[in-house]
């Protein structure tokens, strides 16, 4: 029977992916689209491997940790809904957002859950601190070769001394927070969508 046309997105579902990520429905049915061409197995799901035929994340050197961030733990596909969820945390924040209403709960894309996101690339072992040696892996991946150990342990001590407020030698997520005050998150962790 035509598998096709189960590739059409109903129009709640579009409603429900618009509420929950904040996407219009352009940008769903763009992104929709992207992702079933991503979806080589045809079957509603993307795989790690589907995601490593993404260009721009193949030569990411974090490639490898932002596709796993999109996989729930201990899973190894993720439908729609969820790639639509990982990517709202990179939707630029719009002024009109700013002053929604307090007491909803916070959008995928504020402040907090982009640095939550970016917090989770590092703490690998998800036990909420990046300790030395997570930040270790992280630098290594970013410099490549080019860097002598010495030189990335003394870059890592460095950086857990300077953020390290309670003294247990890793970065909680609040410490992580603190340092990252004056970074520009937004900037840095926004996708332009296309509308």
């Amino acid at each position: 029977m035509g598998s096709r046309a189960s590739t059409l997105l109903r129009e709640e579902e579009i409603e429900e992916i618009k509420k929950e990520t904040g996407f219009s429905h352009s940008q769903i049915t763009r992104l929709y689209s992207r992702f079933t061409s991503l979806d080589k197995g045809e079957n509603g799901t993307l795989s790690r491997e589907d995601f490593q035929r993404i260009p721009e994340l193949a030569i990411n050197p974090l490639g490898d940790r932002i596709i796993n961030a999109f996989f729930p733990e201990g899973e190894d596909q993720v439908n729609f809904r969820g790639f639509m969820r990982t990517l709202a945390h990179f939707r630029p924040i719009e002024d009109n957002e700013k002053s929604k209403n307090p007491t909803a709960s916070e959008p995928l894309n504020s402040r907090t859950n982009k640095l939550l996101f970016a917090f989770r690339l590092y703490d690998l072992d998800r036990d909420d601190k990046i300790s030395r040696d997570e930040l270790l892996q992280v630098l290594r991946m970013m410099v490549g070769v080019n860097i002598s150990d010495e030189q990335l342990g003394s870059i890592a001590d460095r950086t857990i001394q300077e953020a390290d407020t309670n003294g247990d030698n890793s970065i909680s997520f609040n410490e992580f927070i603190k340092v990252l005050e004056k970074v520009d998150v937004e900037q840095k962790m926004s996708i332009r969508f296309l509308h």
